[in-house]
């Protein structure tokens, strides 16, 4: 563990999220713990210390770097059928018994996750925007780990991409700080939260606060990033009907168009004994959702087992807009501003100007569009 510290430690920079106290501690900005940290010791995540002089914050490498369907981050209201180029870091400030990053998430938290840092390859902004734009990809993500605690990096990444026009995403936990957000503001444009359960002893056992992370879908969306919520139905812990309603009555009280996503766990890392989840708990939770006032909700990593929540469908007319079969768009029906080419109500999101651009499983657009 100490090697790998002291080999993660040595791709660090300054930090900006930061707050200076006496007797050289710091208190870190970056996520909803708040971390006072003394000289030679480290936040709660593991991946940001106190050198003595200065709070240190990962930089200038990748443990994960791949290009994926935008729709399986997933966001199924930006760039449909768009490729992503997602990156991440090592470490996390949960520690999910379920984690399917696990490997990465929990480094130096965990010592299973040592052999995590075999993975890493030290890279420049440039670099991996230089990647992006030689694969053809639409947007620049920062997933895999928790990149709250890595946003100093993604910021340097996402301004050089920004530059090049490319749309960039968080795919988070949601533990982020009114600090943070304002930092990320200028230069990401879409956030998705995983909205892990309703309850705070759940919240308790993963490592978190609910509140927190409430309070992140609150303010990113108040704040003009388009926020999309997953929650992943794990059976027995956050399957019942009572907790998809207060769910989806929370994301309706903050917006309506929220796009609602309901995945499917299956056992790894630490939760290994727990059931599948049936598409039919899926299904009762879009249906829950639905009723509660959510016009867009999505059935996730069930394949053709989840009905019509795959699709996205128009909330003026009804017809059937983007046609999904897993990460593949398979129909198109926006026009350039994202409106119905049937009624012309323009669906909230991040649609591409020109609908021709749309990468199709099947190469056409209907022909009485």
């Amino acid at each position: 563990m100490k090697n790998v510290a002291a080999f993660l430690d040595s791709m660090t920079r300054p930090a900006q999220l930061v707050e200076r106290l006496g007797n050289n501690a710091v208190r870190c900005l970056a996520c909803g713990h708040r971390c006072i940290i003394k000289p030679g010791k480290r936040g709660v995540c593991q991946v940001r210390f106190n050198d003595g002089d200065s709070l240190r914050v990962p930089w200038g490498y990748v443990a994960a770097l791949q290009a994926d369907p935008i729709e399986k981050k997933p966001f199924s209201h930006v760039l449909p059928g768009a490729i992503a180029l997602t990156f991440g870091m090592l470490g996390c400030d949960f520690k999910c018994g379920y984690c399917q990053n696990w490997l990465t998430s929990q480094a130096l938290r965990n010592p299973a996750s040592d052999a995590a840092a075999n993975l890493v390859r030290q890279v420049t902004p440039e670099e991996i925007v230089e990647t992006a734009r030689r694969i053809g990809a639409d947007a620049l993500v920062s997933s895999y780990n928790e990149p709250l605690i890595t946003s100093e990096w993604a910021v340097d990444v996402f301004q050089k991409a920004r530059e090049s026009g490319l749309k960039c995403a968080f795919v988070s936990n949601g533990n982020a700080t009114p600090e943070a957000l304002a930092y990320l503001l200028p230069y990401l444009d879409a956030y998705k939260v995983d909205l892990k359960s309703m309850r705070q002893e759940t919240y308790r056992q993963l490592g978190g606060a609910l509140k927190h992370v409430l309070a992140t879908i609150e303010q990113a969306h108040a704040l003009g990033l388009w926020v999309e919520v997953v929650t992943l139905v794990v059976p027995g812990l956050n399957d019942s009907n009572e907790e998809f309603w207060d769910t989806a009555r929370f994301l309706a009280g903050v917006s309506p168009d929220i796009p609602w996503h309901v995945s499917a766990f299956h056992p790894d890392y630490q939760m290994t004994a727990r059931d599948f989840t049936p598409p039919e708990s899926l299904v009762r939770a879009a249906d829950i959702g639905r009723e509660a006032g959510l016009r867009y909700i999505y059935a996730g990593n069930l394949p053709g087992r989840v009905g019509e929540y795959e699709d996205t469908f128009c909330a003026g007319c009804g017809r059937a807009l983007i046609r999904r079969r897993h990460y593949e768009v398979r129909e198109y029906h926006l026009d350039g501003s994202g409106r119905c080419m049937t009624c012309g109500l323009r669906l909230p999101g991040i649609w591409p100007s020109d609908p021709r651009q749309v990468r199709l499983k099947q190469s056409w657009i209907s022909k009485s569009d």
